[in-house]
């Protein structure tokens, strides 16, 4: 937030909710699970090094779920990040369940919202959550029906801020009117173009967009080009690529993961590197 002075810290910000200043480079910490999202990270000591690493290089947004692992991965952040909470914000999600590996299921029934709220708070020991996220709108509940404890637990001050994930903007209008919307995390990247439309939206209505899956450097035909850009900017192609994310709309925050401390400093050093209008016009063609 506003206190960070380090690298990631000089990259331009957001202003979550037009309340919280964030730095638009955060970090996603769903790989820090078993495979298939289940289970806890192969190596606890580790995956907590990595966090605290993201922090100290200036990361102050990171993004979870209470179906990673299932829970255990609030839990690592919760035994890891602990003493820094109020240094950065947290964002966890809800509304998803886990039969097993690399299966989920949405469930948007009012009582399992309410449970994972409460089970979140519980986990992340917090009072308060920085900010809520409808992991995915479930087809056979009504929005409004998902959204109502979601509502009830921002006016008992256990939700700050509330986000929608995978939705388009009839749904998006659709939640703003049960409660506001502050961001929405969708499925983008270089190869992936479907929701256009929903960043331009979010970009006018100030509504953080967070691509899920950012890393995506484009079909086979791209990667000659992507790497022609990477070794002009001296580089890597993941580098190019949340580049070219940062440069699409000034309300795009993004949350790469990664397990790998090399790759979490190659992801903030990305934010150095400033994309000319020519060469951001040419990976978007």
């Amino acid at each position: 937030m506003k206190d960070s002075k380090t690298s990631a810290g000089s990259s331009s910000t957001f202003m979550l909710a037009g309340r919280t200043e964030i730095n638009r480079m955060g970090y996603g910490a769903m790989q820090l699970t078993g495979k298939g999202v289940w289970g806890d990270a192969p190596d606890r000591k580790s995956a907590k090094e990595l966090l605290t690493a993201a922090l100290k290089g200036g990361i102050n947004f990171i993004d979870t779920a209470d179906s990673y692992g299932p829970h255990t991965c609030e839990v690592l952040i919760q035994e890891a990040l602990a003493p820094q909470y109020g240094k950065f914000v947290l964002a966890t999600k809800g509304g998803l369940e886990r039969p097993g590996p690399g299966q989920w299921t949405p469930n948007g029934r009012p009582d399992y919202i309410r449970g994972c709220i409460e089970g979140s708070l519980k986990r992340l020991k917090r009072d308060t959550i920085d900010l809520w996220q409808l992991h995915r709108i479930d087809p056979k509940v009504p929005v409004e029906e998902t959204l109502g404890p979601v509502a009830e637990a921002v006016q008992a001050g256990k939700i700050k801020f509330v986000g929608l994930s995978e939705v388009g903007v009839a749904e998006i209008e659709r939640a703003q009117k049960v409660l506001p919307i502050v961001s929405v995390q969708n499925l983008y990247n270089l190869a992936n173009r479907k929701w256009e439309d929903v960043i331009d939206y979010t970009a006018k209505h100030n509504i953080a967009f967070i691509p899920w899956f950012p890393l995506a450097s484009g079909p086979d035909k791209m990667k000659d080009k992507i790497g022609a850009i990477a070794k002009k900017y001296q580089g890597t192609v993941a580098q190019i690529a949340l580049a070219w994310l940062l440069k699409r709309s000034p309300n795009m925050v993004i949350i790469p993961g990664t397990s790998s401390l090399k790759h979490l400093q190659e992801n903030i050093d990305s934010v150095n590197i400033e994309l000319s209008d020519d060469d951001f016009a040419g990976l978007s063609n």
